[in-house]
């Protein structure tokens, strides 16, 4: 959220996109937030030695994706078309980097 702060981009997701963020974590992972919050359900999981949290973790991770990011996704796109596949290109929904050669 700290690195949308300093790129001037909107942080509610209700709200349109003001800038397309592909720098800090969004240099990683096109989701850092959602996946911080899926490693978090994760970490609790481990913390409260609760099995649960574990099984909440990847349904909370697909429920996030149905529900939220495809349609972020496709917003994104239609607002920063050209800048929007290049990033989409080289960076993963979830973590890491795509091989370019």
């Amino acid at each position: 959220m700290l690195e949308m702060r300093r790129r001037r981009a909107n942080i509610l997701p209700h709200r349109a996109a003001t800038a397309l963020v592909t720098t800090g974590p969004f240099a990683w992972s096109r989701n850092p937030i959602y996946l911080a919050n899926g490693l978090l359900l994760l970490g609790l999981g481990g913390l409260f030695d609760n099995a649960w949290f574990f099984v909440a973790a990847p349904v909370a991770a697909f429920a996030t994706d149905r529900l939220a990011i495809r349609r972020e996704e496709r917003h994104l796109e239609a607002l920063f078309g050209a800048a929007w596949s290049v990033y989409f290109g080289r960076v993963r929904r979830w973590l890491g980097r795509r091989m370019t050669s």
